[in-house]
This record gives C-alpha cells, sequence and structure tokens, in this order.
C-alpha cells in the first residue's frame, strides 16, 4: 500500500484533572460553526441576530441530540436490551442524524416563531448550516474508529486499531488486523461540505423561497447517505436489499424533493418587526395586542389614526377660533369708522361750511385751504 490514513492515536484531551472527549469537541465545534452561519444568514436577511440564533440552537441542539441518540437505540436495540446504563453515554458514540434532524427541526422552528421568524426563513438561514455542523462533527466517528467502510486499499483508506476492529459480514469473523478501510466519516464529511457550497451558491444564485431550500437540503442529505451507508460494514438491521438507514435515507429524498418544489413557489414571507409573525406576535391571537400588555390594550395602527383625527381637528377648531377674532376686530374697526363720520356730519351740520372743509381735508390726508 502506497499510503493510509493512520489510526488515530488518542480520543480525549486530558486538561489537569479534567479529560474531554474529541468525539464530544467535534460536535461541539461543529455546532458553533453551524450556529455562526445560521445567525449571519438572518442578520443578512434583516429576520433577527446572532444572539437569536444562539437563543434558538442552544433548544434545538438538545433536542437534536436526545432525538439522535433515541434514533441509535431505538435501530440497534440490541446493545441497550440488557443495558439501560449505556443509553445517555452518548461520548462512546452512537447518534443517528435522522432523529436528530427530525426533533432539532421540530424545536428550531417552534423557537423560530417565539423569536418573531418566519418558519420559511428559518428553514431557509438553517439549511445550509446544518450540513457545516455534520461535516465538522463527522470527524468525532474518526477519533472513535467507528462507522468506517467496507476493506480496500485504496491510497486514501483508514487504519483500524486491534480493539476497533468489527466482524467482516462475508465470513462472520474479524477482520485482520493490519486491513484498511472506506474512510466513510470523511466521505460523509466531503459531501457535507459540497452541499453546503451547492446549497449557498443555488440561494445566491436563484433564491428559492418560502423554505424550499430546506428540503433541497434534506434530499441532498439523503442521496449522500444512501450511498455512504451502502459502504459500512458495522452490524445493522436490514430489511430487503437494504440497511435500515438506506430506507430512510430514501425516505428522506422523496420527502425533501417533494417540500422543494412544493415551496418553492410560495410567496417570501417580508421581514416584520421584532416580536411579530405576520404580523401577530408570537402566542397571541390579535394582531392589535401586545403581549406584554397590562389587559387595557396598547396602541395599535387605529388608535393612531383616531388621535391623527383628533390632532386635525383641534387644530382646525383652533383657526377657526383664530378667523372669528378677526372678523370680530374687523367689524369692531368698521364700527368705528361709521361712528367718525357720523360724528364729523354732526360738525357740518352744526359749524357750518368751515368744518366740512377741514373734515373733508382729514378724510383725503391733505392740508387746510387756504
Amino acid at each position: 500500500m502506497i499510503a493510509a490514513i493512520p489510526s488515530p492515536s488518542f480520543n480525549s484531551l486530558d486538561i489537569g484533572p479534567l479529560s474531554l472527549n474529541v468525539y464530544g469537541l467535534m460536535i461541539a465545534a461543529g455546532v458553533v460553526a453551524g450556529v455562526w452561519l445560521f445567525g449571519r444568514r438572518l442578520e443578512e436577511r434583516g429576520a433577527g441576530t446572532s444572539d437569536d440564533a444562539s437563543s434558538m440552537a442552544i433548544w434545538a441542539v438538545i433536542a437534536g441530540v436526545i432525538g439522535a441518540r433515541l434514533y441509535h437505540v431505538a435501530t440497534d436495540w440490541d446493545r441497550f436490551a440488557d443495558n439501560y446504563g449505556a443509553i445517555p453515554k452518548i461520548w462512546e458514540g452512537g447518534l443517528g442524524i435522522p432523529g436528530g434532524l427530525l426533533f432539532g427541526t421540530a424545536v428550531g422552528l417552534h423557537m423560530a416563531r417565539v423569536k418573531g421568524i418566519a418558519y420559511s426563513t428559518a428553514a431557509t438561514c438553517a439549511a445550509p448550516a446544518i450540513p457545516l455542523a455534520q461535516a465538522i462533527g463527522r470527524w468525532g466517528n474518526y477519533f472513535n474508529q467507528e462507522l468506517y467502510g467496507r476493506a480496500t486499499d485504496l491510497p486514501w483508506a483508514l487504519q483500524i486499531d486491534r480493539e476497533h476492529l468489527v466482524t467482516n459480514p462475508a465470513t462472520g469473523e474479524q477482520f485482520d488486523v493490519g486491513t484498511t478501510f472506506h474512510p466513510t466519516f470523511l466521505y460523509e464529511s466531503l459531501w457535507s461540505f459540497a452541499t453546503v457550497g451547492l446549497l449557498l451558491y443555488i440561494d445566491r444564485r436563484w433564491r428559492p423561497r418560502g423554505g424550499s431550500l430546506f428540503g433541497l437540503f434534506i434530499a441532498m442529505y439523503g442521496v449522500g447517505r444512501f450511498w455512504i451507508e451502502g459502504l459500512r460494514v458495522d452490524p445493522a438491521d436490514e430489511v430487503g436489499p437494504f440497511r435500515w438507514n438506506q430506507w430512510v435515507a430514501l425516505a428522506a429524498i422523496v420527502v425533501g424533493l417533494g417540500a422543494f418544489f412544493a415551496l418553492r413557489r410560495r410567496p417570501e414571507v417580508e421581514p416584520t418587526p421584532r416580536g411579530l409573525v405576520d404580523g401577530v406576535a408570537p402566542h397571541d391571537t390579535s394582531p392589535d395586542t401586545d403581549p406584554l400588555d397590562d389587559g387595557e390594550g396598547s396602541p395599535t395602527l387605529d388608535d393612531d389614526l383616531m388621535d391623527d383625527e383628533l390632532a386635525d381637528d383641534e387644530l382646525a377648531d383652533d383657526d377657526d377660533l383664530a378667523d372669528d377674532e378677526l372678523a370680530d376686530d374687523d367689524l369692531a374697526g368698521d364700527d368705528d369708522l361709521a361712528d367718525a363720520e357720523v360724528a364729523a356730519d354732526a360738525d357740518v351740520v352744526v359749524a357750518g361750511d368751515e368744518p366740512i372743509a377741514r373734515t373733508r381735508a382729514r378724510r383725503v390726508g391733505t392740508d387746510e385751504p387756504d
């Protein structure tokens, strides 16, 4: 053999009395990268912040880990039937991605609703973020020396220690020491990275609507998982010609493509004010009520319109009042002028022609006649 990927010489990091399992560290690193990309895409769309992504991810990741573990236990029950205490030991490996996707997606969408982010927007932003987490987390299988593929002598074949060799399904005996295998963890990691790149390109080039990008991710995951699962030699339940997980992968392809074509023509939901989903506050049935209100109700658009109308009425009243005052002033001025004319005429009657000339001179602003 010209070359091979060596088996890891460790699977934990010891820091003083603390021992950190590398399998868990790789999963954690994948989660951090996925949450970062999810938050960045939320901010690009104006639908949320990186803090929103982090708070949503906390619950989605917890649900995803629980779902992944339950799926693994259910599909490999023989290992746990007489050893219930091994069920929570996720650091020893054994997380089924289909279960993680199911539980994590459901809780993640619920948290999106709580945060006021539309389902379609959250799904679109999460579509490339999840395979990014998978691509990094799959390296945990390398450090645990598990879930490898059939024997091969390819240059990139994987070496496995004696303690981690499994039974050859063709012979029923353990593989010989020195046998090398398909590095299925590497295949799935590279497939997931390629999925991330393709989804980001499709999103920027065509902007599929209605959360359909998430359906495309599910379909692509199913395609990759189907052929990679077919390479694996670890014990697994088989149904007909395929392993159980291959049937699940086929179902993912069908469901994912169905969702993609069904959702891609739906109109995109525009970003709404913080705390609102489609104009309605989370957990609120009325679009006019504030969930933090004390029961008296909060200002709404109708209230604002009424306030504007009242303000206009008050302004109109003020204008009318001013006009009335001006009219009164003009009327008073006319009355004074009339009184002055009457007095002048009276002077004319009493004093004769000379006062008349004087009065007329005052009216036209001229000097008295010589």
